[in-house]
């Protein structure tokens, strides 16, 4: 049984359109798009950090968000017509996205963007070798671990003061805690990606509402500070909307039409986006050993090969 067409005929072709754009757009365009945005947003909040606070922008990053996909995507209708288990996903994602753009930010404040970033793909790395245990897997896991750890600079965190010290281990676990909620993103957002670009993206949506709930105790009283400020409040918003709108539909679209294995090779241009992004927006220039860092992961990330995901069941397919 379908739900009865809604009185607007805009909001009826919504989802039609959402697949035509799709289709008149090759998916590696669509990827190219979110892996610039992927990064740009984040870099543009690192700039708000000091006036806003660090949780004070991931809040406005996932409600501005929120925002921007409800009228768009009625998020109390998808959770309407989902089933149970359909619901659970989404308010999985949803946290997922909630706590995972969290600690990203908090990751960011003490660590230069490529480190977060590599660090995000040893996890992706880590899933498809637990998976697929093949030689190319362990090579594409020895080429990220060797990556990072020269982008860590080992002999220089373990030579640094104590404050200095605490500062640099605390930005890794929450970047290391940023990574593996990455590696979560992506399986829950094939998920939802299942039916079509346009299926996606509503769930999407569902999902973005559910990281609202979720984020609104953690950051809305360092966010209240700045609603005297109306500029820092667009600031916030225009953070949101290139850090979660524009890169999460572009996700949406390209994996709708992408094999796990092809977007999961190319997952390997972040980390060199991230380090460009880096230099351009937050003077964050990479050393010789950094450039050679991000390199390997990018090799690694290449190299490795996801496990082949497995066929819908009968239900699912329902």
């Amino acid at each position: 049984m379908t739900d009865q067409a809604p009185a607007d005929p805009a909001v009826a072709d919504a989802p039609g359109a959402m697949s035509r754009m799709s289709e008149a757009v090759p998916p590696h365009a669509w990827f190219g798009v979110s892996a610039v945005f992927h990064y740009l947003g984040p870099a543009f909040a690192v700039l708000l950090f000091p006036v806003v606070g660090v949780l004070g922008v991931a809040w406005f990053r996932i409600a501005s968000a929120a925002l921007v996909f409800a009228p768009i995507t009625k998020p109390w209708r998808t959770f309407k017509k989902s089933s149970p288990r359909e619901r659970l996903l989404l308010l999985a994602l949803g946290g997922c996205l909630a706590v995972m753009n969290s600690s990203f930010y908090l990751a960011l404040d003490r660590l230069p963007i490529s480190l977060v970033a590599a660090i995000e793909f040893v996890g992706t790395i880590g899933i498809a070798l637990w998976g697929l245990r093949t030689g190319r897997n362990y090579l594409a896991f020895a080429f990220a671990i060797t990556g990072v750890a020269l982008l860590i600079d080992v002999p220089s965190l373990l030579a640094a003061d104590g404050p200095a010290l605490t500062s640099d281990l605390l930005g890794l676990f929450w970047a290391v805690l940023n990574g593996s909620l990455f590696v979560l993103y992506i399986i829950l957002g094939h998920k939802i990606s299942e039916g079509g670009a346009s299926g996606g993206v509503e769930r999407l949506g569902a999902a973005m509402t559910a990281a609202f709930i979720f984020v609104m105790p953690i950051g809305f009283l360092q966010a209240l500070e700045a609603f005297g400020a109306p500029l820092l409040v667009l600031a916030g918003i225009g953070v949101g909307i290139c850090s979660s709108v524009i890169p999460y539909v572009c996700d949406q679209l390209a994996m709708a039409r992408l094999p796990r294995a092809s977007f999961a090779f190319l997952l390997a241009l972040l980390p060199a986006t991230a380090t460009i992004i880096g230099v351009i927006v937050l003077r964050q220039i990479p050393s010789a050993v950094d450039v050679l860092g991000v390199a390997l992961v990018m090799i690694g990330v290449a190299v490795h090969k996801p496990a082949p995901m497995p066929a819908p069941t009968d239900r699912e397919l329902q």
